[in-house]
Protein backbone atom coordinates (compact mmCIF):
# COMPACT_ATOMS: atom_id res chain seq x y z
CA UNK A 1 0.00 0.00 0.00
CA UNK A 2 1.47 3.39 -1.01
CA UNK A 3 0.42 6.75 0.86
CA UNK A 4 0.93 9.88 -0.45
CA UNK A 5 0.95 13.42 0.69
CA UNK A 6 1.02 16.62 -1.14
CA UNK A 7 2.18 20.16 0.15
CA UNK A 8 3.05 23.52 -1.57
CA UNK A 9 -0.10 24.17 -2.33
CA UNK A 10 -1.42 28.23 -1.87
CA UNK A 11 -2.44 31.41 -2.75
CA UNK A 12 -0.36 33.13 -5.81
CA UNK A 13 -1.02 36.28 -8.06
CA UNK A 14 -1.05 35.07 -11.78
CA UNK A 15 2.27 35.03 -13.46
CA UNK A 16 3.79 33.73 -10.06
CA UNK A 17 5.20 30.16 -9.49
CA UNK A 18 4.67 27.56 -6.79
CA UNK A 19 6.66 24.22 -6.14
CA UNK A 20 4.08 21.15 -4.95
CA UNK A 21 5.78 18.44 -3.76
CA UNK A 22 4.45 14.89 -3.20
CA UNK A 23 6.28 12.19 -0.49
CA UNK A 24 5.67 8.76 -1.22
CA UNK A 25 5.58 5.55 1.48
CA UNK A 26 4.82 1.92 1.93
CA UNK A 27 6.08 0.95 -1.14
CA UNK A 28 9.18 1.05 -3.59
CA UNK A 29 8.57 4.73 -5.38
CA UNK A 30 11.25 4.12 -8.20
CA UNK A 31 8.71 1.10 -9.41
CA UNK A 32 5.93 3.28 -9.78
CA UNK A 33 5.08 6.12 -13.06
CA UNK A 34 4.25 9.38 -10.99
CA UNK A 35 1.42 11.96 -12.08
CA UNK A 36 -0.22 14.43 -11.36
CA UNK A 37 -3.98 15.88 -11.79
CA UNK A 38 -6.41 18.69 -10.66
CA UNK A 39 -9.74 19.31 -10.40
CA UNK A 40 -11.37 22.95 -10.62
CA UNK A 41 -14.50 23.61 -9.13
CA UNK A 42 -17.11 21.89 -11.27
CA UNK A 43 -14.90 20.32 -13.66
CA UNK A 44 -13.53 16.77 -14.13
CA UNK A 45 -10.53 16.01 -12.71
CA UNK A 46 -7.74 16.31 -15.33
CA UNK A 47 -3.88 14.46 -16.06
CA UNK A 48 -1.31 17.71 -15.58
CA UNK A 49 2.07 15.56 -15.88
CA UNK A 50 3.49 12.13 -15.81
CA UNK A 51 7.22 11.17 -15.13
CA UNK A 52 8.55 7.71 -15.72
CA UNK A 53 9.65 5.26 -12.80
CA UNK A 54 13.78 6.71 -13.76
CA UNK A 55 12.74 10.60 -14.84
CA UNK A 56 13.89 9.83 -18.16
CA UNK A 57 10.44 10.48 -19.53
CA UNK A 58 7.94 12.96 -19.09
CA UNK A 59 4.77 14.14 -20.60
CA UNK A 60 2.18 17.11 -19.91
CA UNK A 61 -0.97 18.28 -20.40
CA UNK A 62 -0.87 20.60 -23.88
CA UNK A 63 -1.62 23.83 -21.53
CA UNK A 64 1.07 23.60 -18.75
CA UNK A 65 3.81 22.92 -21.55
CA UNK A 66 6.75 25.29 -20.92
CA UNK A 67 5.32 26.53 -17.63
CA UNK A 68 5.52 23.33 -15.40
CA UNK A 69 7.79 20.98 -14.66
CA UNK A 70 7.65 17.42 -13.32
CA UNK A 71 10.25 15.52 -11.41
CA UNK A 72 11.59 13.23 -8.97
CA UNK A 73 14.05 12.60 -6.24
CA UNK A 74 13.81 8.67 -5.72
CA UNK A 75 16.09 8.84 -2.84
CA UNK A 76 13.82 10.89 -1.38
CA UNK A 77 10.37 8.74 -2.51
CA UNK A 78 9.32 12.47 -4.05
CA UNK A 79 7.70 14.10 -6.87
CA UNK A 80 7.26 17.40 -7.85
CA UNK A 81 5.77 19.58 -9.80
CA UNK A 82 6.94 23.22 -10.67
CA UNK A 83 4.78 25.50 -11.23
CA UNK A 84 5.89 28.95 -13.21
CA UNK A 85 3.89 31.69 -15.05
CA UNK A 86 0.63 30.56 -13.49
CA UNK A 87 -2.88 31.40 -14.49
CA UNK A 88 -5.93 31.72 -13.37
CA UNK A 89 -7.28 28.93 -15.13
CA UNK A 90 -4.61 27.24 -13.23
CA UNK A 91 -6.99 27.15 -9.92
CA UNK A 92 -7.74 23.52 -8.88
CA UNK A 93 -7.17 20.69 -6.38
CA UNK A 94 -3.78 19.30 -7.09
CA UNK A 95 -3.14 15.56 -6.70
CA UNK A 96 -0.51 13.25 -6.62
CA UNK A 97 -0.78 9.82 -7.97
CA UNK A 98 1.00 6.80 -8.39
CA UNK A 99 0.89 3.92 -11.17
CA UNK A 100 2.85 0.72 -10.74
CA UNK A 101 4.97 0.57 -13.85
CA UNK A 102 2.94 -3.31 -14.39
CA UNK A 103 -0.16 -1.53 -14.23
CA UNK A 104 -2.32 0.58 -16.47
CA UNK A 105 -4.18 3.01 -14.46
CA UNK A 106 -3.48 5.07 -11.28
CA UNK A 107 -3.83 3.31 -8.35
CA UNK A 108 -3.22 5.57 -5.35
CA UNK A 109 -3.85 8.97 -4.54
CA UNK A 110 -3.01 11.77 -2.47
CA UNK A 111 -5.40 13.57 -0.68
CA UNK A 112 -4.78 16.67 -2.76
CA UNK A 113 -3.64 20.14 -1.97
CA UNK A 114 -5.40 23.41 -3.21
CA UNK A 115 -3.75 25.86 -5.49
CA UNK A 116 -5.52 29.36 -6.06
CA UNK A 117 -4.35 31.78 -8.99
CA UNK A 118 -6.06 35.05 -8.47
CA UNK A 119 -5.62 37.54 -11.58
Amino acid sequence: QVQLVESGGGLVQAGGSLRLSCAASGGTFSSYFMGWFRQAPGKEREFVAGISWGGGSTVYKDSVKGRFTISRDNAKNTVYLQMNSLKPEDTAVYYCAARHNTATAYTYWGQGTQVTVSS
